[in-house]
């Protein structure tokens, strides 16, 4: 597949892999409707069992692309970065995680949607929504407190701070720290394990796991995109965008 996005399967495994290693694997417009569709193909194909989620030795996602992003700016619940968002909390699969390098925005609230998450010892993660002049995405502002308590995550969203794989551990939301020549194949065999089991048990138990949230986190979703796309177009997220493209630091005096 092509957009930034490559596609393999390892007999009822799917992996979505983000594969623009020039950027960072930066995500773009393209890249998440291509990701959208890819898991409604999945859905429909009975015999896909398990998603799995990579990037590259060197890194899982910088987040967005940001001037794609701005140029391409969600104006509604149908922009492709939000039919992505509606597919992953939909998805009826097991998700499965591989994390090298830096994994920023989306490449962490993501993690929060997937059952396992394997994580190398020189990962970083960060959400610096705030920093950009917006709020939140994913569902985060929702699913970061019940995995790693309020206090926790109100650090890591309001200051929007890059911390390491352990800290990602401790807050609840990795399932294991390795050596980063290991964390593909650590997934690949979870991934792979899960597949073998059977299939409607596993959803089933999926299914269970997160039901008490469901409506929560679609509400949530929905709340966040609200916000998100009216704060794209306030000063803040401008004068972030014009610093990040100028290689300053941003000036929120007056913001």
């Amino acid at each position: 597949m092509s957009a930034g996005i490559a596609v393999a399967r390892r007999g009822a495994v799917v992996a979505i892999g983000f594969d623009r290693p020039e950027k960072r694997n930066a995500l773009t417009a393209a890249m998440y409707g291509a990701m959208a569709e890819e898991l409604g193909r999945v859905e429909a194909d009975d015999t896909a069992r398990v998603v799995l989620f990579h990037g590259s030795r060197e890194a899982f996602t910088a987040g967005n692309d940001l001037e794609d992003f701005m140029e391409r700016a969600p104006s509604g619940e149908d922009a492709p970065v939000f039919r992505f968002l509606t597919a992953i909390s939909g998805c009826t699969r097991p998700l499965v995680a591989a994390v090298n390098g830096p994994a920023i925005g989306l490449g962490t609230t993501l993690l929060l949607h997937c059952d396992l998450v394997y994580a190398a010892q020189d990962a970083r993660f960060s959400m610096p929504f705030t920093q950009l002049g917006v709020v939140p995405e994913f569902a985060s502002s929702y699913l970061l407190p019940l995995v790693a308590g309020y206090q926790r995550a109100a650090e890591l969203l309001l200051l929007g701070e890059p911390f390491d794989a352990e800290r990602a551990r401790s807050a609840g939301f990795v399932t294991a720290v390795l050596p980063p020549d290991q964390v593909l194949d650590a997934a690949w065999a979870a991934a792979q394990k899960l597949a073998r089991l059977p299939k409607e048990p596993v959803r089933l138990t999926r299914a269970l796991l997160k039901s008490a949230h469901r409506d929560a986190i679609e509400r949530q979703l929905r709340t966040e995109g609200q916000h998100f796309r009216r704060l794209l177009k306030e000063p803040a997220a401008r004068e972030a965008l014009a610093a990040f493209l100028e290689k300053r630091k941003p000036d929120f005096t007056d913001k």
